[in-house]
């Protein structure tokens, strides 16, 4: 998501290159990149023409300090307007005083409002209350199935009286269970249409009478792009919504919907699905948002993932490794997992300062050649994983490795020289004594699987571990060196 987005910006910014100031004249080329790209973005044309001309006011005669060149001061104002857009800060969840909290989930169908209610019931969870999940949607078939299936995945509870009553008395009977058996919240997962209509806004009126919520949360399929604001607005008028969650974000998207829904409706977005799996839920950030827009990444919501995933212990014990070159393949598979735990490499890699240009098909090679490491691990003994050097050692070793994975003898021996040069290279990075060309620090380190370290090789960037920077034969196989 925003791929497209992030690199029309940087062509407006690149229409400022070798200007000595911002002036009249050279932002209106920059700003008409700009209308272009959140007009392609699907952003809501009376947000476009808004933002545009706030941009335009605070650009023109913004004082450039020296050293600070017009392009940068551009991109600040541009960064400042999209955290405002959308919203400013975080809106966190209403905090009530009177437990349960009540949380209403509305929607069109198939914008994702089950899975929604069942990742916003796993947040709660985490967070250390006790949620409750009402199964109020009785029109979809297998709604209430598919929630009770959520609800033993993610161990939350679930309310269901089946189909045959009125979804509001079903929210109301959930709402008295709740305070009698002390939950803390009460997150009611409603019925969608494929289009708004007065019979769906008349019951989501009649639920918010018999329960009362603290929050209508408002699930919007990001996918759907301008629509998101009309539909907002149109929920907002008739049932009156507290904030939005916006699925879908790791699709297609073009990423209007969230630029539009705040101005649109004057209520936050709260919420983002991020992907498929019940964790992929986050509280949504303007300014990280705006961040990952403009190609500056999102370095506070990586480090978020990986706290959640990550046991200290677990970190200690690997730094010690790293530092006595003793890491081996068993412990390559376990961070391989804890990634992919973490969310997609693609994913991660774009939260990570200027790696927003890596190549979606570069990224796509480097998981597949993670994939076949994996395969070629998964056949060695737990003595070769954690002695490469028996590998390196008997070649009939790897044969039955090569054999077992599918693979060639030439791709195992690739992998292994690889390895044995990473943790030669970590060794030396530990240490202090830092890589040649890539400096000594966490960000420079060579040989993150999946990472394309050198995108740029012509500017003298250091190659991966063990890729020379010259360019390698095309028809030589990769390795760990050449993730």
């Amino acid at each position: 998501m925003f791929d497209e987005l992030s690199a029309r910006f940087e062509d407006a910014v690149k229409s400022l290159r070798g200007e000595n100031k911002i002036s009249e004249d050279n932002v209106d080329i920059a700003l008409k990149e700009v209308r272009k790209a959140l007009l392609d973005a699907d952003v809501s044309l009376s947000v476009v023409k808004q933002f545009v001309e706030e941009v335009r006011e605070k650009a023109v005669g913004a004082e450039v300090v020296r050293g600070v060149k017009p392009g940068e001061k551009f991109i600040e104002v541009v960064h400042r307007e999209l955290v405002e857009v959308m919203g400013g800060a975080n809106a966190p969840l209403t905090e009530v005083s009177q437990k349960p909290a009540v949380i209403l989930m509305a929607g069109l169908q198939g914008a994702g409002k089950t899975t929604a209610s069942a990742k916003l019931g796993l947040y709660l969870k985490e967070k250390g209350l006790r949620p409750l999940l009402v199964a109020a949607d009785v029109y979809r078939p297998a709604a209430i199935e598919q929630l009770n299936t959520l609800g033993k995945q993610i161990d939350v509870e679930v309310f269901s009286l089946g189909k045959d009553l009125k979804p509001e008395d079903i929210a109301a009977s959930g709402l008295s269970k709740a305070k009698e058996e002390g939950f803390d919240t009460l997150i009611v997962d409603t019925a969608g249409r494929l289009q708004i209509d007065q019979e769906m806004m008349t019951e989501m009126v009649r639920i918010k009478t018999a329960v009362s919520p603290d929050e209508v949360l408002l699930v919007v399929d990001s996918m759907i792009g301008q629509e998101a604001a009309d539909l907002t607005r149109s929920f907002h008028e008739k049932v009156g919504i507290t904030g939005a969650v916006l699925t879908k974000l790791d699709g297609d998207s073009r990423g209007g919907a969230a630029l539009s829904i705040r101005k649109v409706s004057g209520k936050p977005i709260k919420f983002i699905g991020t992907g498929e799996k019940v964790e992929a839920l986050q509280p949504f950030h303007p300014e990280r948002m705006a961040g990952r827009i403009l190609g500056m990444g999102d370095v506070l919501t990586l480090v978020e993932k990986a706290q959640k995933e990550v046991e200290i212990a677990d970190a200690e014990q690997m730094q010690r490794k790293f530092q006595e070159a003793t890491f081996d393949f068993s412990d390559f598979v376990k961070q391989m997992r804890l990634i992919k735990r973490m969310g997609s490499l693609g994913g991660l890699m774009k939260m990570i300062p200027g790696m927003n240009k890596i190549d979606d098909g570069m990224l796509k090679s480097g998981e597949e050649q993670l994939k076949r490491i994996e395969a070629m691990i998964e056949s060695m003994t737990n003595p070769e994983r954690s002695q490469p050097e028996l590998l390196a050692a008997q070649p009939s070793r790897r044969r039955r490795v090569a054999l077992g994975s599918g693979h060639t003898v030439a791709e195992v021996d690739k992998v292994l020289a690889d390895f044995q040069k990473m943790r030669g290279l970590m060794k030396q990075m530990s240490s202090g004594a830092g890589i040649p060309g890539m400096g000594g620090g966490p960000l420079g380190m060579p040989g993150m699987p999946g990472m394309p370290m050198n995108q740029n090789r012509s500017r003298g960037g250091a190659g991966a571990v063990g890729t020379p920077k010259r360019q390698r034969p095309h028809k030589k196989k990769k390795g760990f060196g050449d993730l």
